[in-house]
C-alpha cells in the first residue's frame, strides 16, 4: 500500500515538474530579452571599415556645426581635422597633451588637456586660450574629457593620479558666464574618464576606467532628491571604459580601451552587445561620435578612424542644438 504523504510540501513529482516549468519559463524570458536587446538593432551586421589613417595616439572625436570631423593626439598635441575624403590636416596644437574634445555653440573647440587643463581653440582666429587650469588655487591634475549641458556649462573628468587602489579621481561642472565658479560634481572616483550626459540633462554618466564601470551622477542642477549616484553598467574585457556617447534613444555608447570594441547598453539598461572592430585592427579604441548614419571611432595604437553603419541618430550636442 501507497503510504499517504505527511507535510504541505509538494512532492518529488510535483517539484521536478515545476522546476522544469521554471526552466522553461526562463529560456523563454532570456530569448525575448536577447531579442529586445540583440546589437542587430543597433547596426545590423555591424561591419566596422576605416576611414582614414591619422598617426598618432587619437582620442576626442568631435563633429563641428559644418559636419566635418575632428580628433586630438595625446602624444603630439596636435589637434586634427579629418575632411570627408579621410584626409587628416593639422590645424593647431595645444601645446600639451590633449585627450577629450567638445565644439562650442560659438564655434570654439573646447579641449581636456591633460598636461594644460581646458583650453579652448578657436578656428576663426586661430588661437588656443586656458579656460580653466587651477581649483581653488590647486592645478587640476590632468584632465580627460568633456561635455557642455543645454546651457553651455561644462562637465570635464580629472582622473590623473587615481586609480582602483587610490580612488580620488574627480568631476568637475564650470557653469555658463564669464565669471562662473569651478565646482567639484564628484570625487572619490577611480580614474573617471569619458563623460556624457544623459538625453534630459539630468544625469551625468561617467566612465570609472579603473573599476570597468560606468556610473550616473546627478547633474549640477538637480533638484531630485531621490536622485542618487548609480552604477548603470559594468565593462568587460581591456582595462576599462573610455570615451562616451549616446543615440537620441538613451543607448549608451562606451569605447572599452585595449578591448576593440564599442559596448552599447540600451536607455534601460540592458546591454545590447559590443561592436567590435575587425581583426588586424589595433585595441586601443578611445572615443567615438556620430554623424548621418555613422559611428565614427578612434583607434589609438595605430592612429585609425573607423566608422560603422547604425540605424540610431546620434544624441544633439550643445553646439547641434
Amino acid at each position: 500500500m501507497r503510504r499517504a504523504r505527511t507535510g504541505v510540501g509538494p512532492g518529488p513529482r510535483e517539484q521536478a515538474r515545476r522546476l522544469l516549468a521554471l526552466g522553461l519559463a526562463l529560456v523563454t524570458l532570456g530569448t525575448e530579452s536577447a531579442e529586445r536587446h540583440s546589437i542587430d538593432a543597433i547596426c545590423g551586421d555591424c561591419r566596422v571599415a576605416k576611414f582614414a589613417t591619422c598617426g598618432g595616439f587619437l582620442e576626442g572625436a568631435t563633429f563641428d556645426r559644418a559636419g566635418t570631423l575632428w580628433v586630438v593626439d595625446l602624444l603630439s598635441g596636435n589637434i586634427v581635422r579629418v575632411d570627408d575624403a579621410g584626409q587628416c590636416h593639422v590645424e593647431a596644437t595645444t601645446g600639451g597633451a590633449p585627450n577629450g574634445a567638445k565644439f562650442h555653440r560659438d564655434g570654439r573647440l573646447f579641449v581636456a588637456d591633460k598636461n594644460r587643463g581646458v583650453l579652448a581653440y578657436d578656428p576663426a582666429a586661430d588661437t588656443v586660450t586656458v579656460i580653466a587650469d587651477t581649483y581653488r588655487a590647486e592645478r587640476i591634475r590632468g584632465t580627460n574629457d568633456l561635455v557642455f549641458d543645454a546651457a553651455g556649462g561644462l562637465y570635464f573628468t580629472e582622473p590623473y593620479g587615481s586609480s582602483a587602489l587610490d580612488p580620488d579621481g574627480r568631476v568637475f561642472y564650470l557653469p555658463p558666464g564669464e565669471n562662473a565658479a569651478l565646482t567639484v560634481l564628484a570625487d572619490g572616483l577611480a580614474f573617471p574618464n569619458g563623460v556624457a550626459l544623459a538625453p534630459n540633462g539630468a544625469n551625468v554618466y561617467v566612465g570609472e576606467y579603473a573599476r570597468k564601470r560606468i556610473v550616473s551622477l546627478p547633474a549640477a542642477n538637480s533638484t531630485n532628491a531621490f536622485d542618487i549616484a548609480h552604477v548603470v553598467a559594468y565593462t568587460e574585457g581591456g582595462v576599462g571604459p573610455d570615451g562616451m556617447a549616446l543615440d537620441a534613444d538613451g543607448n549608451l555608447y562606451a569605447a572599452i580601451f585595449q578591448g576593440g570594441e564599442i559596448r552599447v547598453i540600451g536607455a534601460d539598461r540592458f546591454a545590447y552587445g559590443s561592436i567590435a572592430l575587425p581583426e588586424g585592427a589595433g585595441t586601443f579604441v578611445t572615443n567615438l561620435a556620430f554623424k548621418d548614419d555613422y559611428l565614427y571611432i578612434t583607434e589609438a595604437s595605430l592612429g585609425e578612424i573607423w566608422r560603422v553603419r547604425v540605424a540610431k541618430s546620434g544624441l544633439a550636442l550643445f553646439h547641434q542644438n
